[in-house]
């Protein structure tokens, strides 16, 4: 029997070897790390051969195809061994697409991605769509698609689950944006990340559709050098002409002269860059053949994500938000874009290589102090030394909150936007932004 072996024990791993050993392959997986048990239990309830803390060679490199979780590094030792033996690599998405007929909604970039595949997917929900939600956020393509029978999904994809799909192709694609992230997995090179993003449409025909944000230089860019199939939709904040616009008032989504306007102050969550969200939800519900009343009415009750510009307390009267998935420098310029009051902005982790010059000026402008949070914060430091006349740098959570309660005014605003990963201090961007929550609350006990 062909042995098919999953590298990384996580959701997508467990999903993958889910689906491979239903389809009838010998299935082996291999994590270097202690699995979850709740995924050991999954693998030993379904008979699925697994190892966790170290690699057998051997048996992994007698695969005909691995799939590898989206975290593992392309320059780690098995994968280079891998590769030397010609064994296909390939993502649980590339995977599970073999084994589904449904029409899949992929939505990839930098920021805004995961707010974009939220609201899509509650729109065609709510208006009666048999729709999964997966990818990057809940529960793995895979496991859906061997549990399910979905006629549509939307998939939020990251540049490294998309680095590993050859033949995935959804039939809307949408890009939110490109800006410099995880430059430190793309050997420091913008355009090998910007082409990683465009893996996206790389198999779309003339019957399939690709949403972009024009206004985004590298996007625009690029699209100008790539011969596109795709029926091209794009989204600006700048151009009136565009399929979907924003400005000051309202967005406007136009699409085969199905015309939606809708008052900013109307929709469920707030900012620039959530009106782009907004409007890459609104012409995808267009394509799929939603209705105005349909897509507003859905539209009313949708709630964000957590960790996303998230109001999380007010204590003294100076409003606290969580942004703690604001992993690039480019989220917190949406983020500082988002609020008309003084903020004192909470920054810092670890440093994906981001130049911090983009948001110079809004920081000049908007920002009365910045505290630095993380082990590392000298590159911080020297750059807003000169911008903000209060700079402090902490490894304490705690500490950061109460000095924005002690610098904060009335009416400011306290920005965890930290535009740097998670890892240094904590598991991941959702435990920071939790333990920022928890610090919130017991300063407004302290402060009654």
């Amino acid at each position: 029997m062909d042995l098919i072996v999953i590298l990384g024990g996580g959701e997508s791993g467990v999903g993958a070897a889910l689906l491979a050993k239903a389809n009838g392959f010998e299935v082996f997986l291999s994590d270097k790390n202690l699995l979850n048990e709740k995924y050991k239990t999954e693998l030993i309830e379904h008979e699925i051969n697994f190892e966790e803390g170290s690699h057998s060679e051997d048996k992994i490199l007698s695969a005909i195809e691995v799939i590898k979780s989206p975290g593992i590094p392309e320059k780690v030792e098995i994968i280079k061994k891998i590769k030397e033996k010609n064994i296909p690599v390939i993502s649980e998405i590339e995977f599970a697409f073999r084994f589904t007929n449904a029409k899949i909604i992929g939505v990839t970039g930098s920021n805004g991605k995961t707010t974009t595949s939220l609201l899509i997917y509650h729109i065609l929900k709510k208006s009666g769509f048999n729709v999964g939600l997966a990818g990057n956020i809940g529960e793995s393509f895979a496991k859906q698609v061997m549990l399910q029978k979905f006629d549509w999904y939307v998939l939020e994809i990251s540049s490294f689950q998309l680095d590993d799909c050859y033949k995935f192709n959804p039939h809307i694609a949408i890009i939110t944006n490109v800006t410099p992230d995880h430059l430190d997995r793309y050997e420091y090179k913008f355009e090998n990340y910007i082409d990683s993003k465009f893996r996206i449409i790389q198999n779309q025909t003339e019957k399939d559709y690709f949403i972009f944000f024009e206004d985004n230089e590298p996007l625009s860019s690029e699209i100008n050098k790539r011969n596109i199939k795709a029926n091209k939709i794009p989204v600006s904040l700048k151009n009136n002409n565009a399929s979907g616009f924003a400005w000051e008032f309202e967005i406007i989504s136009n699409y085969k002269n199905q015309k939606i306007e809708i008052d900013l102050d109307l929709l469920p969550i707030k900012g620039p860059h959530n009106a782009l969200n907004t409007l890459f939800a609104i012409l995808t519900s267009q394509i799929v053949g939603l209705n105005e009343s349909q897509i507003v009415n859905s539209l009313k009750d949708f709630k964000g994500p957590p960790h996303r510009l998230e109001k999380v307390g007010v204590v003294n009267e100076i409003t606290f938000i969580n942004d703690s998935k604001a992993t690039n420098v480019d989220s917190v310029f949406y983020a500082l874009n988002s609020f008309k009051s003084a903020i004192i902005l909470i920054i810092g982790g670890v440093d994906k290589g981001n130049d911090y010059s983009q948001i110079e000026e809004l920081v000049k402008k908007k920002v009365k102090a910045v505290i630095c949070l993380g082990k590392e914060n000298d590159k911080l430091i020297s750059f807003f030394e000169n911008k903000v006349r209060i700079i402090r740098e902490t490894q304490d959570i705690n500490e950061a909150v109460m000095w924005g309660v002690e610098l904060g005014s009335v009416g400011d605003v306290v920005l965890l936007s930290p535009a740097c990963a998670s890892f240094d201090l904590f598991k991941n961007y959702e435990d920071r932004g939790n333990q920022f929550k928890s610090a919130v609350n017991q300063a407004a006990i302290l402060n009654r």
